[in-house]
């Protein structure tokens, strides 16, 4: 996979984790702390299609969404400067993965299946890959998902922390750390 060679300091962060976790939110509010441009992508796919996700999923069905996504991902992880939100289930395609850990850092927003569980009733009617599904299932894909997010850059598990001590902290370890390497 090619590397955009960006310093450090340049590259873009891409959040990654399980639907729900904040990755938007938390995106949002660290894109305004460090003066980047915010990028969530399955905003960026809804206005392609200019419909909601779920009907993406009904219309045309979840390939040609996913292949929009793996499009959209490329072509903004070859940008600098940009806090990128990636839906779920993007880093499930190999490729995804690659480009992202290539040309970005990846920061893999962890939660627990108990506090996962507390948010489902807020997102399930916004997320068509819960549709249908028994809470078994909705848990097995949990933690099957979960096994891919180990590959990361870093990682902060979300629980018993408030949207803006998580922005905090990844902004202050990301200076931390551009003094360091740079």
């Amino acid at each position: 996979m090619k590397d955009n060679n960006f310093a450090l300091r340049e590259k873009s962060i891409i959040f990654i984790g399980f639907m729900g976790v904040g990755k938007t939110t938390i995106g949002k509010l660290v894109a305004k702390k460090l003066y980047r441009s915010f990028i969530d992508i399955d905003e960026e796919i809804v206005k392609e299609f200019n419909m909601p996700i779920p009907d993406i999923f009904s219309t045309f069905g979840e390939s040609v969404f996913r292949e929009k996504e793996k499009e959209l991902i490329q072509h903004f992880t070859n940008q600098k400067l940009k806090i990128i939100s990636i839906g779920g289930g993007a880093f499930m395609q190999p490729e995804v993965r690659d480009i992202c850990l290539a040309n970005c850092i990846v920061f893999y927003l962890d939660i627990s299946w108990d506090s996962w569980k507390d948010r489902l009733q807020i997102i399930i009617d916004s997320r068509p890959i819960l549709q249908g599904r028994s809470m078994e299932e909705i848990e097995k894909l949990f933690y099957k998902r979960k096994e891919i997010y180990s590959t990361h850059h870093s990682k902060l598990l979300t629980d018993e922390k408030n949207e803006d001590e998580i922005a905090e902290y990844i902004t202050e370890s990301l200076k931390l750390a551009w003094e360091m390497y740079d």
